[in-house]
Formats: structure tokens, C-alpha cells, sequence
């Protein structure tokens, strides 16, 4: 006889939505300090500052990039030139602050 106060039925619990979390870099947008495939550790309760490496989601997509402040403009810059910076509006979710790089098992903290 199963135990239905032990049972998880919201597969949309926030059970660990406090936790840091681990995403693989899947393009060449961030070099060369994020290389394509290292792995970035993000925070998903840091507060987003001016040069932090960030995780958000603005206009349905999902971006890493790096969150920069001009005047009163808030901007995602990739450090690769080849991409465009992004103008953001006040409809974005900082979905979490970089705060680890893994590369070739080389540790990088950020703050």
C-alpha cells in the first residue's frame, strides 16, 4: 500500500528552484572566455549587476550573455563580435547569474 502524502504530483514543484544549476554552452557567441561546450554554473537568486555574465529570457528566447548598463539602457553584449549587442526593454527574467565556468576540468569562479 503506497503512501499518498509521499507522492509528487505538480511536476512544476519549485523543489529546488533556489539551487544552482549547470548548462553546457552550445555556440560561439561568448569567446573566448565561455568556449563552445564548457560548462557554466548559474545561480538563479544572484542579483544582476552592470558586467555580470548573466541567463535570461527576453522576448521568448533564452540568452547567455553579458548584461551591461548604458545611461539609463540596459544591453546583452556577446563577447564574440560577430554577434549583435541586444537592447533589452522592461520585459526580460533574469533567469540566473553566471557564477562558474568548467573547462577541460579548469575551475573559474565570477562573482
Amino acid at each position: 500500500m503506497s503512501d499518498s502524502k509521499n507522492k509528487i504530483d505538480d511536476i512544476h514543484s519549485d523543489c529546488g528552484a533556489s539551487e544552482p544549476y549547470a548548462l553546457q554552452v552550445t555556440d560561439n557567441s561568448m569567446e573566448p572566455e565561455f568556449k563552445k561546450e564548457c560548462i557554466v554554473v548559474i545561480d538563479p537568486v544572484g542579483q544582476c549587476k552592470d558586467g555580470q555574465y548573466v541567463f535570461i529570457e527576453y522576448e521568448g528566447v533564452r540568452w547567455f550573455r553579458k548584461f551591461v548598463t548604458k545611461g539609463n539602457l540596459n544591453y546583452l553584449i556577446a563577447l564574440n563580435d560577430l554577434y549583435p549587442e541586444i537592447l533589452l526593454d522592461n520585459s526580460y527574467d533574469i533567469l540566473g547569474i553566471i557564477i562558474q565556468k568548467n573547462e577541460n576540468r579548469k575551475i573559474t569562479h565570477y562573482k
